[in-house]
């Protein structure tokens, strides 16, 4: 996918944003957006399972209710605070009881917890269990 279609498609999802009848969901799934200029898009709910965002740059980008790729190509991608921020958060609200994990999320709260959305719960600290 070149920029020309990439930025057709966002528009047609931003209409499809506003009023879902006039636009169109970016569906984003398996794309290669490899160095991909997407600082500043708009990609609420866009699906993007799969897609390759290696060195793509997010910053500035909404990425709210839309799906973060956990594989090898959704690293090295740039972005701002506020997508490292959200990262943080969903890492910090894992269940997990192992020391390690415990101990490195505690140790992140501070920063996950500057989650821009009001609707979501403030993390607090997590005591290790003793064995």
């Amino acid at each position: 996918m070149n920029q020309n279609e990439l930025n057709e498609m966002l528009e047609k999802h931003t209409l499809w944003l506003v009023d879902k009848k006039d636009g169109e969901r970016a569906d984003l799934s398996e794309a290669d957006l490899r160095g991909a200029d997407l600082s500043g898009a708009d990609l609420r709910e866009a699906n993007l399972r799969g897609a390759d965002l290696s060195k793509a740059d997010l910053r500035g980008a909404n990425l709210d209710f839309s799906c973060w790729p956990l594989w090898c190509g959704s690293l090295d991608v740039k972005v701002g605070k506020k997508i490292a921020v959200q990262l943080a958060y969903h890492f910090c609200a894992l269940d997990c009881d192992d020391p390690e994990y415990v101990q490195l999320r505690n140790s992140m709260l501070d920063f996950a917890n500057q989650i821009h959305r009001d609707d979501v719960p403030k993390l607090v600290k997590k005591e290790l269990e003793n064995d």
